[in-house]
């Protein structure tokens, strides 16, 4: 192999890695936001304002050292990109940070996280009903393959008894759909800006948001070490570092590469929740996830209409 050749799979290797960690340290966020939503009372509007808040000045600031200063408002001077931006903090950031919040609250992390990992799904049947997109044998594929799945998952193998309340099942249903407006929404933004900008300003005007109807300020939880833990791990690993990473990804391969990684997420959050949360996992919902995961990954890697 030319030496051309081993740089640029060395370069291809580079951002494999950096999304792998990315997907790894959502997957933990996962986990501790279960600990966060269900063992300690903290109330969800606070936490989401909290998180958002200080996540996007985090963002912002490392932006505004990294990026030439000219870009750093550029968003605010076009009123059709302000508008999107705005949609991207309520119906993408905010909302998915709610419904995901009440997902792990009313039922657990690896179900949540599996049922909003369906993003891809809800993308392409929004791309099937409001375009002129055909259905394809992909499309068809993938759609019944995550059906089963996540029949397996919710419901354990007894397909007549749900494992988990269906508020959660609804409540995991509204991430997956929310988490699909919060990928698509910005497409156009972070073509034109830095992908670090639009989160960040759409973090911080979620954070805006949030604050009037649970400013941080007013009657915050009594915090304790484990909750301030928690609280830290979401924000900067599972929100400013997974960001950074996987943006610094795109840089290095290409989206393909990077889809496959998100798998690690819910591999991640399902693992770390049997070890640590004591999750009583069966063959049946193992089965699930798995199917889960290839579906969307059939979905990414052969779908390119």
């Amino acid at each position: 192999m030319d030496e051309g050749k081993q740089l640029a799979k060395k370069t291809l290797n580079r951002g494999f890695w950096l999304a792998f960690c990315a997907s790894a340290l959502w997957g933990i966020s996962g986990t501790v936001l279960q600990i966060v939503a269900k063992n300690l009372n903290i109330p969800a509007m606070w936490f989401i304002a909290t998180r958002t808040t200080f996540a996007g000045i985090i963002l912002l600031v490392v932006g505004l050292i990294i990026l030439p200063t000219k870009e750093f408002f550029a968003v605010f001077k076009n009123w059709k990109d302000l508008l999107t931006l705005v949609c991207f903090a309520i119906f993408g950031l905010l909302a998915n940070m709610f419904t995901f919040f009440h997902a792990i609250k009313t039922g657990n992390s690896s179900t949540a996280t599996i049922l909003q990992y369906l993003s891809p799904l809800f993308i392409m049947v929004g791309a099937i009903m409001f375009t002129k997109k055909k259905t394809s044998r992909v499309d068809v594929i993938s759609f019944i393959l995550a059906l089963i799945g996540v029949v397996l998952m919710i419901t354990r193998g007894d397909i007549g008894h749900l494992s988990i309340p269906l508020v959660s099942v609804l409540w995991g249903v509204g991430s997956g759909l929310t988490a699909a407006l919060y990928v698509t929404i910005p497409q156009t933004l972070i073509a034109k800006y830095h992908g670090i900008l639009i989160t960040g300003w759409g973090m911080l005007i979620a954070g805006i948001i949030s604050n009037f109807f649970s400013p941080i300020w007013v009657n915050p939880p009594k915090m304790t070490t484990t909750s301030i833990l928690g609280i830290g791990t979401v924000i900067l690993l599972g929100t400013v570092m997974a960001f950074l990473l996987m943006v610094m990804s795109t840089k290095y391969t290409t989206a393909a590469i990077i889809s496959i990684t998100d798998a690690v997420q819910p591999a991640t959050t399902l693992i770390l929740s049997i070890i640590f949360l004591h999750y009583a996992v069966n063959f049946a919902e193992v089965i699930g996830a798995i199917i889960v995961v290839m579906a969307i990954y059939v979905l990414n890697k052969y779908d390119t209409d």
